[in-house]
């Protein structure tokens, strides 16, 4: 049993959606357009949002710069986002076989992500064990919170 657990902040528990998990630290127009994208191609659109204790792990002390509820609230005020929940559990358990557990209840018919996302092999491995389709979506270029944050401490 995996170690992760989804808090719904927006719950959708109908089977049947596209799926996508990430930080989303400042909601800004690479990540409205990738959303948008996602969503237009018909499904559903339901998003994972990583806690603050996952994030600053992988990140670092100084991140994310908003909570996790916070960064769902905004995600859950998109007009083409159908749920939102909240991935909890420890920065180690973020393999194909964490997010396996984690999604099965969720019945998706098809995960999300962006070209270029260093874990694209082990969600492709995740939608295959699932049953679930693997949609890779191109990336906003230019477009990152963390280009954001170092634009905005630089002298």
């Amino acid at each position: 049993m995996s170690s992760l657990e989804a808090v719904w902040v927006q719950p959708y528990e109908r089977p049947g959606a596209v799926v996508v998990t990430g930080v989303f630290d400042i909601l800004h127009v690479g990540h409205v357009r990738y959303l948008g994208t996602v969503a237009a191609r018909g499904l559903p659109l339901v998003v994972g949002v990583e806690d603050d204790p996952r994030v600053r792990a992988w990140k670092g002390p100084s991140r994310p710069l908003n909570p996790s509820a916070e960064r769902a609230e905004v995600l859950a005020a998109l007009r083409f986002v159908t749920g939102v929940f909240i991935v909890t559990g420890p920065p180690e358990a973020h393999g194909p076989e964490d997010y396996i557990d984690l999604l099965a209840p969720m019945r998706p018919d098809a995960l999300a992500h962006t070209a270029g996302d260093p874990h694209a092999g082990a969600r492709a491995a995740a939608a295959a064990i699932l049953g679930a389709d693997c949609w890779e979506m191109a990336a906003i270029p230019g477009r990152s919170t963390t280009r954001i944050v170092n634009a905005a401490t630089k002298p």
